[in-house]
């Protein structure tokens, strides 16, 4: 809200900023915008605005987040330009209808990533995924950890990297993620840690405060999910750690995602490693990015190669 105010909007809202919102439309004006927090979500919002603002509108990030929105913008015919970390883009473009071919989420897929590396033995091949530099780079991490992560095809449509990513079960050494590698894998995290009790030397995350204001306090849910199942974690108040191996294995048990969709797939991924059953609360929250999720994982499970 606080920029488009400054653009002109104006935005009125439930007590605490939240929603509903109550949005009056009218003259915008184009800003010179600095975010408090790298977010590809507010700086998107912030571009979208400026199509239709007086003037030249531009974003300035101290951490490069995921460019999506200006090379759809770029697609269809909109001018956007600027140096690493600004973003500008110019008012009233003429837009173009095209089709257009949406590769599939990387940060949704990564969760059947992370069930490859926890289950010994198994194999994945993933076809015609997104691998936009900006949302990729939770594969060199996890390739840093020890995965073997190969993308045995790749090509550029429609603006966007899209290729096939292959990857087998092999242990894990673990790491720490902090700086702008947490804008560059916001998203990733919760399976990142999840997968800490099945490395060597556990994951570590810090500088991630923006996790808290997700669609839970990612965190704590983290936190509170992994707990409950045996794990060793610290909670810090800009990130946590999920201890490795050593600290034993996991157990089954009663978890709540806190209606948070990357919450259930990372607690189910995590439950994969576990021994007993392990029941979700609420698990249909999954929806919200993956409704076949839990078939989909059920079905990979049935084969030892897909």
């Amino acid at each position: 809200m606080e920029p488009l105010r400054q653009m002109g909007a104006e935005i009125t809202s439930a007590e605490g900023d939240r929603a509903p919102l109550q949005i009056r439309g009218g003259k915008l004006q184009a800003i010179d915008y600095a975010p408090p927090i790298p977010s590809a979500q507010v700086k998107s919002a912030v571009l979208l605005a400026g199509l239709f603002a007086d003037g030249v509108t531009t974003v300035r990030e101290s951490v490069c987040t995921r460019d999506h929105t200006e090379l759809a913008l770029r697609e269809f015919g909109a001018t956007v330009d600027g140096s690493r970390g600004v973003v500008r883009v110019h008012p009233r473009p003429k837009l173009t209808a095209r089709k257009l071919s949406v590769p599939s989420d990387l940060s949704t897929a990564v969760f059947m990533i992370g069930a490859t590396l926890v289950l010994p033995g198994s194999s994945l091949t993933l076809h015609n995924v997104g691998l936009n530099p900006t949302r990729a780079r939770v594969l060199d991490f996890l390739i840093s950890l020890g995965a073997p992560i190969r993308v045995p095809s790749l090509q550029a449509r429609d603006g966007e990297l899209a290729g096939d990513v292959s990857v087998l079960h092999a242990p894990l050494q673990g790491g720490n993620v902090s700086g702008s590698q947490v804008a560059e894998m916001i998203d990733e995290l919760p399976m990142l840690a999840a997968l800490g009790p099945f490395t060597e030397k556990g994951i570590e995350i810090h500088d991630a405060q923006e996790l808290r204001v997700k669609e839970s306090d990612r965190i704590r849910s983290l936190a509170e999910g992994l707990r409950a199942m045996g794990a060793r974690v610290e909670e810090f108040p800009d990130g946590l750690r999920v201890e490795g191996r050593s600290a034993g294995k996991l157990r089954g048990a009663k978890v709540d995602p806190h209606g948070d969709h990357r919450i259930a797939m990372a607690l189910a991924v995590a439950a994969l490693g576990a021994d007993g059953e392990t029941t979700i609360r609420d698990a249909e929250c999954v929806g919200v990015s993956f409704p076949e999720f839990f078939t989909t994982l059920e079905r990979l499970r049935g084969n030892q190669k897909a």
